[in-house]
């Protein structure tokens, strides 16, 4: 029997398979009595959104939904939600799907009520101030992939699709009032996708563990959720119906962005602007960066992964992890460079402007710089 439990860190989590029939249990917790569901193109017609919308549909809550979401969402489809949302008169989103419907039904609970645009709430300094709280409508999160962790967030990632920049909107009541976690949703994943979402987990872990900054709780979080991913993704992987693996890999994916509160580093610098330009897999993207990233690291952090990488089953020290990393990524079918998910000619420049750029630069814990950052790009592309 796969794990069942009830969280309240850093939300309210109802953990467990079969859950999701208590959807319409958690919206009026939330507070809602005429929800809108947000997901992305790919799920709206799949079974496991139709069940959830029966669910909705069977508590007297409707079962209103909105789709025109694109796979890394901008402020489109963040304007055509807050129509959607406001046109059916709705009280709350439930943010359903991968992190492209989490992070934009998020959005669109936090910004129907707003009157300044979305780039004014950026993750910059107090700018979340600006934004008027009590307008804010609460959300409820349903993952069903396990990688971003956006489910226990407090902000979403927009990219602007003008200047191709990926941004961070944050406020303390983006964070979803309720999580339904129940890993039977994630078994329909696509292989590639249960890889490529359960390395950004893993992503997430790392670079945690790694940041400079300090953070006691987040960095024990991390070396767990390390573990999990270690332990769990090639099960997952490789035995889809497996919900043991699969409900462990929600765990991890909730562990890496409650850990990431202590930093993200060149990893995420990388991966954003590529995204953001061209349009990769987050996830199988910051995979890719992995091994680089790692290796202009390891000055700073040789010593914290000779000291616990033993725990995750590797031997070998941090050299032993950085050879279990290729390995992992092989094993999971991810490509050694970027051209290979279709990243060509590339605007050298601008990608490095934009890594620059990127906040997750703050927790690297060597110093970003154009000339690092010009070569990591070199050697992932």
């Amino acid at each position: 029997m796969s794990p069942t439990a009830n969280w309240s860190y850093p939300t309210s989590v109802r953990f467990g398979a079969g859950r999701i029939t208590e959807l319409a249990d958690a919206c009026r917790t939330a507070g809602m009595s005429k929800p809108l569901l947000v997901t992305d193109r790919g799920l709206a017609s799949l079974p496991v959104t139709t069940c959830a919308l029966d669910v909705l549909e069977a508590g007297g809550l409707g079962r209103a939904s909105f789709a025109d979401v694109d796979p890394n969402p901008n402020e489109k489809n963040l304007a055509a939600g807050v129509a959607a949302f406001k046109a059916g008169g709705h009280d709350g989103v439930v943010a359903f799907g991968g992190g492209s419907g989490l992070d934009l039904g998020k959005m669109v609970a936090f910004m129907a009520g707003q009157t300044r645009p979305v780039w004014d709430f950026e993750d910059v300094d107090d700018w979340w101030t600006r934004a008027d709280a009590d307008a804010i409508f609460p959300n409820i999160a349903v993952p069903t992939t396990a990688g971003t962790g956006s489910e226990v967030g407090r902000a979403s990632v927009i990219t602007n699709s003008e200047t191709e920049e990926k941004k961070i909107i944050f406020h303390p009541k983006v964070l979803p009032s309720v999580v339904i976690c129940d890993p039977e949703l994630t078994v329909g994943m696509p292989s590639f996708i249960t890889a490529g979402t359960g390395l950004d987990a893993f992503a997430h872990c790392v670079e945690a563990f790694s940041s400079p900054h300090y953070h006691p709780m987040s960095q024990g979080i991390a070396l767990e959720g390390m573990r999990l991913v270690v332990e769990n993704l090639p099960i997952a992987f490789s035995e889809p119906e497996n919900l043991d693996a699969r409900a462990h890999m929600m765990s991890a994916a909730m562990m890496g962005a409650t850990a990431f509160q202590k930093g993200l580093g060149a990893i995420h610098a990388l991966s954003h602007p590529v995204g953001a330009m061209h349009h990769t897999h987050h996830g199988t993207t910051n995979a890719v960066c992995m091994p680089a990233v790692l290796k202009l690291n390891a000055p700073a952090i040789r010593g914290r992964f000779d000291s616990c990488v033993g725990y995750l089953g590797i031997e070998g020290g941090f050299d032993g992890f950085c050879e279990f990393v290729d390995q992992f990524n092989n094993d999971l079918g991810i490509p050694k460079r970027l051209s290979e998910l279709g990243v060509s000619n590339p605007d050298m420049d601008r990608l490095v402007n934009g890594a620059l750029n990127d906040p997750s630069c703050g927790g690297n814990p060597v110093t970003l710089n154009e000339g690092n950052l010009r070569e990591l790009f070199e050697a992932v592309l």
